[in-house]
């Protein structure tokens, strides 16, 4: 299959998953759980890839997801906090230090790029590290941003222990498109001729902008650069007798992923609409490491599923045994709150089981792979009805 074919096979499939999210819009309610599934899930899967960048693809066993997440969600809180609002979110620090406001777009990319400057630094000690010792570095990397983002002494800057809000959030963006000052008159009719509209656009744009970011991150796994990933993995020995510079490829694979940790940040606090430091705890990485062994090591495709198959468990399916009521079965005596984490670890151990490399293992969704085994197939079916 040439390459123009794929292209129109990707797109295909892009416009087909934006038409779905569009009936879903029209159909179901605003307040439906698939759609915070879908928003939720995207974000996910944009840091689950990231922390597969490093961790599937280069071969560095990295815990630090939560901090970067944390610098690039209060990188773009920090600087989005409306003017006239930073007193009311700053008011025991006397409105902060920062007097100005810097555009979204402006702030997911600073976000980011905080993130990978962290991870400059601390690259350049934790890197000579290897396996667990790296680990065991990175997450009590995480562990410190934490603390320290939460001083009284930073509290201008980041609010101490407070809670930042009131900055865009992809629900107000959206909505602030049809303000009532009567310079957004075509948005403010369009949505009142169309009040699905608004849903679908606050539910596609985190899945457009994690498509972005994962797009551009395997068009980097696909380059040399991503073969000198995939080198040094395999053997680091053999990678740099070919010529391989390791601390400058693991440098490049450790700020990569945190850059996009740092934008997967920003969006989550987009999605929440407020920002605290004490909920990135070392669980947070747990969940994004659980949901790269779930999806396979070392495969992209497999991220996204397991973000979106994590997120649907968690946070839509499973919820019922928390209520005391699940599948139309009540027992309040048994389904109580906490049970469902119980059913989930069950679940978990389940798919580790019988999927051992996760559920795609390091194979990624090809057309071309599925087109040639439907064209075997076909043709073997033709074959044997000849005969």
């Amino acid at each position: 299959m040439n390459k123009k074919k794929k292209t129109i096979i990707n797109f295909a499939l892009l416009f087909s998953l934006i038409l779905a999210v569009l009936v879903l819009s029209i159909t179901l309610k605003s307040s439906s759980m698939i759609f915070v599934v879908l928003k939720k899930g995207a974000i996910y899967a944009l840091i689950a890839v990231s922390m597969n960048l490093l961790n599937g693809f280069t071969g560095l066993f990295s815990l630090g997801q939560a901090g970067f997440m944390l610098i690039g969600a209060y990188t773009y809180a920090i600087f989005t906090v409306p003017l006239e609002a930073r007193t009311q979110v700053y008011q025991y620090f006397n409105g902060g230090i920062i007097h100005f406001t810097l555009p979204v777009i402006v702030a997911l990319v600073l976000a980011g790029l905080a993130a990978a400057v962290f991870a400059f630094l601390i690259g350049l000690p934790v890197l000579r590290l290897k396996s667990d010792y790296l680990a065991i570095a990175t997450l009590g990397f995480a562990e410190i941003i934490r603390a320290i983002f939460q001083w009284n002494t930073l509290g201008p800057v980041t609010n101490g222990s407070n809670m930042l809000k009131m900055f865009p959030s992809f629900d107000s963006i959206v909505k602030d498109l049809a303000k009532d000052d009567g310079k957004h008159e075509f948005f403010k009719n369009l949505f009142a001729s169309a009040p699905w509209l608004e849903n679908f656009l606050i539910t596609i744009l985190p899945i457009l902008l994690s498509g972005i970011c994962i797009a551009i991150i395997v068009l980097l796994i696909k380059s040399s650069y991503g073969r000198a990933f995939k080198a040094i993995r395999d053997d680091e020995v053999a990678a740099e007798a070919m010529g391989i510079n390791l601390a400058r490829h693991k440098m490049m694979s450790f700020c990569t992923s945190a850059f996009f940790a740092g934008i997967g940040g920003a969006m989550l606090a987009m999605f929440q609409a407020t920002i605290q430091a004490s909920a990135f705890k070392s669980a947070m990485t747990y969940e994004i490491l659980l949901i790269v062994v779930l999806g396979g090591i070392g495969s992209v495709t497999g991220s996204c599923i397991g973000a979106f198959l994590y997120i649907a468990a968690s946070e839509w399916w499973l919820r019922g045994l928390d209520a005391g009521k699940f599948l139309g079965i009540s027992a309040p005596g048994i389904f109580r709150n906490g049970f469902r984490l119980v059913v989930f670890s069950v679940i978990i151990m389940c798919v580790v089981l019988f999927w051992r490399k996760g559920i795609m293992g390091d194979k990624e969704f090809d057309i071309e792979r599925i087109a040639g085994r439907f064209k075997s197939k076909k043709s073997k079916g033709e074959v044997s009805g000849n005969e």
